[in-house]
C-alpha cells in the first residue's frame, strides 16, 4: 500500500489519492512506515476542507509524535519528520491543533519523552493555536494554558526554548520563572548556563513587566559539589546575562532597580557575592558603569554605617542579631575571581580606585589631612577608602596579568594629587611592593618617571614613596653588588648619590631622605655579609671628614662641615649624628656577626680587625672629648641665639640638635659595650648631662619665643630595642653583680624620666606611622616584641611606685609614674590598633616574665579583666586620696586606659558586668568636681552601658539629678532633693553633665531614626516572607516607642530646670526640635501603614502620643518662655549675646512640634482613633504671654513711666526750650 501512495503522489493525482486514502481503515494508516515522501503524499491525500482528511491528518500525527518520542528511528529521520509536520501544521483547523496539543500534554506528563525532539512541533502547533480565529474552550486559545501546567515534566532548557515562540503575559511569565526557580536544586550544574540564558531571552520578550530571580537564588547551595566546579558555573552566568544585557540595555536598568529594590528590605539578598560580581561586570561594557558604581559605593558606605550602629549598641543588636558586611562579601568576589572571573577583574579595579578617590581624606583649609594609613578605620569614609585599597592589594596578589596597571595607576595618583592627601596610595603602594617585590622592576619606566618629578611633591609624599619601595631597593642594591665587588664600597655611595640625591633637590631634601639611605646599610649588611668590609671601608672614610683624631681638641667634630648655607636660607648637609648612628649600629653587628665567622684568610682578618680597631678608637676618643666639652666649645650656650627667624638662630638649632643626637647615639654605644661596667655608666651619665644641658636651653627658648616648632621635641636617636634593654635594666635588673653599676644610672632622677620619656616618644611614632627609626623599626615581629617588654616594665614601675609616694618631680615636669602611666595608655591603642590579631599574646606576655612561654589558649576577657583590676584599684586609691593629693591628670589618664582596656572584654561575659556595676558605683559614690575627670567617667559609663542594654533609663536618672542640682523653671517649685549619682553637683551638672547627656541623647535619637527607616523599607515587603517582616516591624516598632517613651521622661525633666544661658539651652533646644522630627517620622510611618493594611494602631502609640501631649509639649513652651522671657536681674551684660543665641533654635522648635500635630490629625482621620485628645493644640503663637507676669511687668513699666516723666519735667524746668527747626522751602 505504501508503494501505491508514492507512486499517486508522483502522478500529481489528488483525487484518486484520496480514494486510495479514503479506502484505508485508521490501523492501516498508523501501520504505514514513515517517511519524508510517504508522510508528503499522505497529507496530499488528506486536505483539510474535509472532515475525513483532517481526521487522517490528525491520526498521522499522533502516530508520528509517538514514533519520533519511541526512539526507534535515526535521528537524521527524526528531523525530516519534524521538520514535515511543522510545515503543514498550521493548514490544521483549531480544534484538530488543540487535540493535538491535548496529546502532546498527555505525553509529557506521561513521562514517554525521550528526546524531545518532538517539542520543537508542540511549539509549532501552539503557535498556531494562538493565532487560530476559532474560539476554543481549551483554554480559550492561550497555548500556554497547554504547556505552563506541564512544565515541571519537561526537560527545562527544551522547554524555555520552545517558550520563546509562544507569546506569555507578564503573570505567565512570573509562574514560569518561579517553577524553574524551585527546580534548580535538581538540575546538574552544567545544566544551569544554558537554562538562565534562556529565561533571560524569555523575560526580554515581556517589555511591560519584566521577571528577574533573585540574585541569592543563582548562588546554589551546592555545599556537596566542588568549589571550583561552582564558581565556573557561576562566572558563566554572569557571562550569559552580560550577553542578553548586550542585546537589550533595559534590561541593565532593571536590574539595577531590582537590586535597589531588594537592598532597602535586605541588604543581604541584594549584594550577595554573585551579584556584586554581575554588577561588575556589567559596569565595564556599558553605559551603566557610573550608575551602578554610585550604587555600590552608596550600598558600601551605608552598609558601614548600619555595622557601626550595630556594633555600638546592644538594643540594635537584640533587633538584629544577623550583621551583614559588605566589605567581606566584595573581598569574597576578589577571592572567586580567581576561577577564570577575567570579566570580573577590572570591574574591580575600577571600584577599589573610585572608592580611594572618593573617600580620600580630606585636607582642611590650611591644615594636614590626618593620617589615617595606619591603624582603624573609625568613619564608614574611611572604612570605605580602606575597602578600596584592600579590593586593589587583593585582586593584585590574584591577577598577575594587570599587576603592571595596578602599579602605574597608584603611581599616577601619587603623581597628579600632589596638593591632596595620598597617605592612602603610598600605604597600597607600600603593600604592593612588599607581596610582589620584583613588580618595580617590571614597570621600571613609571617608577623612573616618579623618581624624576620627586623634586616637585611635598616632603611627606616623598618620604612615604621612599619608605614604600625601600625593600625592593634593598634587595637591588645587594644584587647590583653582588656582581660589582671590584668596584669596592666607593660604588654604594655612588648608587646612592646618584640615584637618589641627583633626582632631589638636595637643599630640600636632602636633610630629611639622607638618613634613609643611612639607614639602608645596616639592612643591607645584614642581608649580605659578604659586603661588610665595603660598607665599613665607605662608613670609615665618610666620618673622617668630620672627625679631629687630636686627642687634646674639643669639640672632637667638625660641626661646620655639616652645614650648607644657600642665599639667606640654612641647611644640613650632612646629617653626622645620623651617620654616627648608622656606624655604631653596623659596628654591632659586624662585631656579633661577621666577626665571629671569619675565613681563614689572615690579610681579610687583619684588615677587619683594622676597621674594628678604628672605629672603636675613634668612638671611645669622641666620648671622652664629648664628655669634657662645655656648651660653649660648640658656642650653644646660653646666650646663643635659638630663634628660628634669623640665620645664626637656625644654624644653631641645627648644631644643637646634632650634638643632642651624637649624645644619644654615643649613650647607646657605651651601654651596649659597658657589660654593666661602673665607669661606662658614668661615661653614659655624662654624656646625658650634656644631652640634658642642651634640651633645657632649647625648651627655655621656645618657651620664651613662643614657638611651636621649637616646642616640638627632637626625635630621639636612641633605637627601640635599646630604649627595651634600658628600661629592663633600669627597673627591673635585680641581680647582685649589676648592683653598684646600674646604682650610677638609678641615682639621676632626671635619667630615668628622660628613659621613660624616650619610650613614650618612640611607641608614638609607631602609633602614628607604624614604625620607628633605627634598626627593625619596619620589622613588625621585632617592634611587637619590644612593645611588650616596654609595656611590661612600665606596668610594674607604675603599680610598685605610686605618684603619692615619689619623690616630686612637678617642678621639672612630669613625675615617673605619671610617664609610665601615659606610655602605658599609647601602648594599649597602638596594640589594639596595629596589632589586632596578637593581642592575646601581648596580654599573655605582660604576665610572664618568660616571653618564650608556651602559647595556650588564651582568654583575652580573663587577662584584660586582671589588668584592669590594677588600674582600678590606682583609681580608687586617687578617689580616696587628700584633695591636695589628688593628681587630675593621673587621675584622667587612668580613666582613659580603663576606657581603652574595656574594648577587650566581651560584652557577654561577666568580668564585664563586674566592669560596668563597678563604674556605675564609682559615679554614684564620688562627688567629683573635677571638669575633665568627670567628664572621662561619664563617657566611659556611657560607653560600656550601651554594650550591655539601652541607656535611656541611665539617662533618665542623670536628668532628675540635674533638675535636683539647678532647681526649677518657676522658682515657686521646690525640686524633690533626690540624688542617684554623686558625681552630678553644682560644679559638674552643667554644662560638663548636662552636654553629655544630650550628646548621648542623640546618639539614642540617631539609633531610633535609624530604626525607623528599617521599618519603612520593611513596610513596603511584599515577599514570600512578608509574615516574617510583619513580625520583625513588630519588635522594631515596639522598640523604637519604648526608646521613645523613655527620652520623653528625659526631655520633661531638662525642660523644667533652670539651665544657665549658653551651650547647655542651645542644644537642649536642637534636641528637641529633632525629637519631633523623629516623632512625625514615627507617625508618618503608621499613617502609610493604615493606608495599607487594615491594622489599628497600637496601644504602645496611643501611650507615647499621651506621655507627649501631657509630658513634654506643654514644659517645651513653658521652657520657651523662660529663655525668652528670663529676668534680667539674673542675667549679666555679659551673658547677653547668650541669651539672644539661645532664642535662635525656638522657631525651628515650633515648626516642629506644629508638623508633629498635623500629622497626628492625618493619623487619626486614618486610624478613627482620636489622638488629638491628648494634646493641647496651640491656636496662636501666645505661648509666651503669661497673665500674672504680663500684669508685674506692666505696673513696672508705669512706675518707670511716671518716673521718666517727673525727672523729664524737672530737667525741662532747667533748660532752655528747643528751637524749632525750619522747614525748607
Amino acid at each position: 500500500m505504501a508503494q501505491r501512495i508514492l507512486a499517486l503522489a508522483a502522478e500529481e493525482a489528488p483525487e484518486r489519492l484520496q480514494e486510495a486514502l479514503q479506502s484505508l481503515g485508521e490501523g492501516e494508516v498508523r501501520r504505514c512506515p514513515a517517511g519524508r515522501v510517504l508522510l508528503a503524499g499522505k497529507g496530499r491525500g488528506s486536505p483539510c476542507s474535509q472532515p475525513s482528511g483532517v481526521l487522517r491528518r490528525l491520526q498521522l500525527y499522533k502516530h508520528c509524535v509517538l514514533l519520533v518520542e519511541s526512539g526507534d528511528l535515526h535521528l537524521g529521520k527524526v528531523s525530516e519528520i519534524t521538520g514535515l509536520l511543522m510545515l503543514e501544521a498550521r493548514q490544521l483547523p483549531g480544534h484538530a491543533l488543540a487535540e493535538l496539543a491535548t496529546l502532546f500534554v498527555d505525553v509529557i506528563k506521561g513521562g514517554s519523552l525521550s528526546n524531545g525532539k518532538s517539542l520543537e512541533l508542540f511549539s509549532t502547533v501552539l503557535t498556531a493555536l494562538a493565532s487560530s480565529k476559532e474560539s476554543l474552550a481549551y483554554g480559550k486559545g492561550n497555548p500556554s494554558q497547554f504547556l505552563l501546567p506541564s512544565l515541571s515534566s519537561l526537560p527545562l532548557e527544551s522547554a524555555s526554548k520552545r517558550l520563546l515562540d509562544i507569546p506569555l503575559s507578564g503573570d505567565e511569565l512570573q509562574f514560569v520563572v518561579e517553577k524553574v526557580l524551585r527546580m534548580f536544586s535538581k538540575l546538574d550544574l552544567q545544566e544551569i548556563p544554558p537554562l538562565v540564558y534562556q529565561l533571560l531571552l524569555l523575560s526580554a520578550k515581556v517589555k511591560a513587566h519584566r521577571s528577574w530571580p533573585p540574585p541569592k537564588s543563582v548562588d546554589l547551595e551546592v555545599a556537596t559539589m566542588p568549589l571550583d566546579q561552582l564558581r565556573h558555573v557561576e562566572g558563566t552566568v554572569i557571562l550569559h546575562i552580560v550577553s542578553v544585557i548586550n542585546l537589550d540595555q533595559d534590561l541593565g536598568e532593571e536590574l539595577i532597580r531590582l537590586l535597589k529594590t531588594e537592598q532597602q528590605k535586605d541588604p543581604g539578598r541584594a549584594l550577595c557575592p554573585f551579584s556584586v560580581a554581575l554588577l561588575l561586570s556589567v559596569a565595564v561594557k556599558h553605559r551603566l558603569q557610573e550608575q551602578i558604581f554610585d550604587f555600590l559605593k552608596t550600598s558600601i558606605t551605608r552598609s558601614c554605617k548600619d555595622l557601626q550602629f550595630l556594633q555600638a549598641s546592644k538594643f540594635l543588636q537584640d533587633l538584629f542579631p544577623q550583621q551583614y558586611d559588605v566589605t567581606a562579601v566584595i573581598l569574597e568576589v576578589v577571592k572567586n575571581s580567581a576561577f577564570g572571573w577575567d570579566h570580573v577583574t577590572q570591574g574591580l579595579v575600577d571600584l577599589g580606585f573610585s572608592l580611594m578617590e572618593t573617600y580620600e581624606p580630606k585636607k582642611p583649609f590650611g591644615g594636614k589631612a590626618a593620617d589615617t594609613s595606619y591603624g582603624l578605620s573609625k568613619t564608614p569614609a574611611q572604612q570605605a577608602c580602606r575597602l578600596g585599597a584592600s579590593i586593589l592589594l587583593e585582586t593584585f596578589k590574584v591577577h598577575e596579568p594587570i599587576r603592571s596597571d595596578i602599579l602605574e595607576q597608584v603611581l599616577n595618583r601619587v603623581l597628579t594629587k600632589a596638593v591632596s592627601p595620598v597617605s592612602h596610595f603610598i600605604d597600597l603602594l607600600s603593600n604592593i611592593v612588599v607581596s610582589a617585590p620584583l613588580v618595580l622592576q617590571t614597570s621600571s619606566s613609571k617608577v623612573t618617571e616618579t623618581f624624576d618629578n620627586l623634586s616637585f611633591l611635598p616632603i611627606d609624599t616623598v618620604q612615604g614613596l621612599l619608605r614604600a619601595v625601600q625593600v625592593n631597593l634593598k634587595l637591588d642594591l645587594v644584587l647590583v653588588l653582588n656582581s660589582s665587588e671590584s668596584h669596592s664600597g666607593k660604588f654604594i655611595l655612588f648608587l646612592i648619590h646618584t640615584f637618589f640625591l641627583s633626582c632631589l633637590c638636595f637643599a630640600r631634601y636632602g636633610p630629611t631622605i639622607f638618613p634613609s639611605c643611612l639607614q639602608g646599610f645596616y639592612d643591607v649588611l645584614r642581608r649580605n655579609s659578604q659586603l661588610a668590609s665595603s660598607i665599613m671601608e665607605t662608613l670609615l672614610s665618610q666620618i673622617k671628614q668630620y672627625y679631629l683624631p687630636q686627642p687634646d681638641l674639643l669639640p672632637p667634630l667638625k660641626l661646620e662641615g655639616c652645614i650648607m648655607a644657600q642665599g639667606d636660607q640654612i641647611f644640613l648637609q650632612e646629617p653626622l649624628a645620623h651617620l654616627l648612628c648608622c656606624i655604631q649600629h653596623c659596628l654591632a653587628w659586624y662585631k656579633s656577626t661577621v666577626h665571629l665567622c671569619q675565613g681563614t684568610e689572615d690579610d681579610d682578618e687583619e684588615e677587619d680587625v683594622g676597621f674594628e680597631q678604628n672605629f672603636e678608637e675613634m668612638l671611645e676618643s669622641v666620648t671622652r672629648r664629648m664628655i669634657k666639652s662645655e656648651l660653649e666649645d660648640f658656642e650653644l650656650d646660653k646666650s646663643a641665639d635659638f630663634s628660628l627667624s634669623s640665620g645664626v638662630g637656625v644654624k644653631n638649632n641645627i648644631y644643637a640638635i646634632q650634638v643632642m643626637g651624637i649624645c644619644e647615639v654615643l649613650i647607646e654605644y657605651n651601654f651596649n659595650i659597658g657589660n654593666f661596667s661602673k665607669n661606662k655608666f658614668e661615661d653614659v651619665l655624662g654624656l646625658f648631662t650634656c644631652y640634658n644641658k642642651l634640651s633645657e636651653i632649647l625648651k627655655e627658648k621656645a618657651g620664651k619665643n613662643k614657638s611651636t616648632l621649637g616646642n616640638k621635641t627632637a626625635r630621639s636617636f636612641l633605637s627601640m630595642g635599646f630604649v627595651s634593654t634600658l628600661l629592663t635594666a633600669l627597673f627591673r635588673d635585680n641581680a647582685q653583680s649589676h648592683e653598684e653599676s646600674l646604682a650610677v644610672l638609678r641615682s639621676s632622677t632626671e635619667f630615668l624620666r628622660y628613659a621613660v620619656s624616650v619610650a613614650l616618644q618612640k611607641v608614638q611614632q609607631l602609633e602614628e606611622t607604624g614604625q620607628t627609626d633605627g634598626p627593625d623599626g619596619q620589622n613588625p615581629e621585632k617592634m611587637f616584641q619590644n612593645l611588650c617588654k616596654i609595656t611590661r616594665v612600665l606596668l610594674w614601675r607604675y603599680t610598685s611606685i605610686p605618684t603619692v609616694v615619689e619623690e616630686s618631680g612637678k617642678k621639672k615636669g612630669k613625675s615617673i609614674s605619671l610617664l609610665c602611666l601615659e606610655g602605658l595608655l599609647r601602648i594599649f591603642n597602638t596594640v589594639q590598633q596595629l596589632y589586632t590579631a596578637r593581642i592575646p599574646q601581648f596580654l599573655q606576655a605582660l604576665d610572664i616574665t618568660d616571653g618564650d612561654a608556651e602559647e595556650t589558649d588564651i582568654n583575652v576577657t580573663e587577662k584584660a579583666a586582671f589588668q584592669i583590676r590594677q588600674f582600678q584599684r590606682s583609681l580608687v586609691n586617687q578617689f580616696s586620696s587628700a584633695e591636695d593629693d589628688f593628681n587630675s591628670r593621673e587621675t584622667q589618664s587612668l580613666i582613659t586606659v580603663l576606657s581603652t582596656l574595656s574594648k577587650l572584654l566581651d560584652p557577654a561575659s561577666q568580668q564585664f558586668l563586674q566592669f560596668l556595676t563597678w563604674t556605675v558605683k564609682v559615679c554614684k559614690e564620688n562627688a567629683l568636681e573635677d571638669i575633665a575627670c568627670c567628664k572621662g567617667l561619664l563617657s566611659l559609663l556611657f560607653s560600656l552601658h550601651v554594650l550591655y542594654k539601652s541607656p535611656v533609663s541611665l539617662l533618665r536618672e542623670l536628668a532628675q539629678d540635674i533638675h535636683a542640682c539647678l532647681g526649677d523653671i518657676d522658682q515657686d517649685v521646690e525640686v524633690e532633693s533626690r540624688s542617684h549619682f554623686a558625681i552630678v553637683n553644682a560644679k559638674t551638672a552643667a554644662p560638663t553633665v548636662c552636654l553629655l547627656l544630650l550628646g548621648q541623647v542623640d546618639k539614642v535619637l540617631e539609633e531610633v531614626d535609624w530604626l525607623i527607616k528599617k521599618l519603612t523599607s520593611l513596610g513596603s515587603d511584599t515577599s514570600e516572607d512578608s509574615s516574617q517582616a510583619s513580625d520583625q516591624t513588630q519588635a522594631l516598632e515596639k522598640g523604637v516607642i519604648l526608646q521613645l517613651g523613655t527620652l520623653l521622661t528625659v526631655y520633661h525633666e531638662l525642660v523644667q530646670t533652670a539651665l544657665p544661658a549658653g551651650s547647655c539651652v542651645d542644644t537642649l533646644l536642637r534636641s528637641l526640635s529633632k525629637t519631633y522630627a523623629i516623632l512625625t517620622s514615627l507617625i508618618k510611618h503608621y499613617i502609610q501603614a493604615c493606608r495599607s493594611t487594615s491594622n489599628t494602631i497600637p496601644g504602645r502609640l496611643e501611650k507615647l502620643v499621651k506621655l507627649s501631649g501631657s509630658h513634654l509639649t506643654p514644659q517645651c513652651y513653658s521652657f520657651i518662655t523662660y529663655v525668652q522671657v528670663r529676668p534680667k536681674s539674673t542675667v549679666a551684660k555679659s551673658q547677653s549675646a547668650k541669651v539672644l543665641r539661645d532664642t535662635k533654635p525656638i522657631p525651628n522648635l515650633v515648626f516642629a512640634i506644629e508638623q508633629y500635630e498635623k500629622f497626628l490629625i492625618h493619623l487619626s482621620k486614618k486610624s478613627k482613633v482620636n489622638l488629638m485628645q491628648y494634646m493641647k493644640l496651640s491656636t496662636s503663637r501666645d505661648f509666651r504671654i503669661n497673665a500674672s507676669m504680663l500684669d508685674s511687668v506692666l505696673q513696672e513699666h508705669n512706675t518707670e513711666d511716671a518716673e521718666n516723666d517727673s525727672t523729664a519735667e524737672q530737667t525741662a524746668e532747667n533748660q532752655e526750650p528747643k528751637k524749632k527747626r525750619r522747614r525748607k522751602k
